[in-house]
């Protein structure tokens, strides 16, 4: 029987769970902000809703860069990180994952691994049906959006849920494995970060198909 597994990744998680708080932050950017003792717009950006990726805001950027690329939206939001919150409607979204797992593996409050074999009979149309479901369930009881990957092994399906977000679902049969990956960039491989695709472009190599 052939393996099947989900990646599932909440979409944009920390700031889509203050959406959920808070429905008038839908229409404008929202950073969650990691702020640090030193006071003021000091401290760094944990997680920013897609309207603010559209100014080049993205995890990890300092505040006061963000505050300079959003300075022309007085409606911007930016929120102090409340982790309890988050691990709680996480909590909820992972005990909805786990009724469709035959194994269920948690990565962090964004993520996890279902391996459904079983319960899709090693069948990819109906692994479909299921990550929609779960997709459905999610949307309806938390309000909350999430992408989901599905192909025969982890790596793949993690691959998977990155390509097309937010509210994604991306099916890799494993005959069609070698034409999915060979459109990605070496970046797009988890593990991959900027030294070692610098390293690679050095070599003329910027592809999967080319490596």
């Amino acid at each position: 029987m052939m393996r099947v597994v989900f990646h599932i990744d909440f979409d944009y998680f920390f700031a889509q769970c203050e959406e959920i708080r808070n429905q008038t932050l839908k229409t404008k950017p929202v950073c969650v902000c990691i702020f640090s003792d030193r006071g003021g717009d000091s401290g760094a950006i944990a997680t920013a809703n897609y309207i603010a990726r559209r100014y080049g805001v993205k995890s990890g950027m300092p505040i006061k860069f963000a505050k300079a690329r959003l300075k022309e939206i007085p409606e911007s939001a930016y929120l102090p990180a409340d982790f309890p919150y988050y691990s709680e409607i996480s909590q909820k979204g992972m005990d909805i994952m786990k009724n469709y797992a035959d194994i269920f593996e948690y990565v962090g409050r964004d993520e996890a691994y279902l391996d459904v074999t079983k319960r899709a009979e090693g069948s990819f149309a109906i692994a479909t049906h299921l990550a929609q479901q779960l997709k459905n369930q999610i949307r309806a009881e938390l309000k909350m959006t999430c992408t989901v990957g599905v192909s025969h092994n982890k790596l793949l399906s993690k691959i998977a849920s990155g390509f097309k977000k937010p509210d994604g679902l991306t099916i890799v049969e494993p005959e069609k494995t070698a034409s999915f990956l060979e459109q990605l960039k070496i970046g797009d491989i988890p593990g991959i970060g900027r030294v070692t695709n610098e390293k690679f472009f050095e070599m003329k190599i910027q592809t999967i198909a080319e490596l």
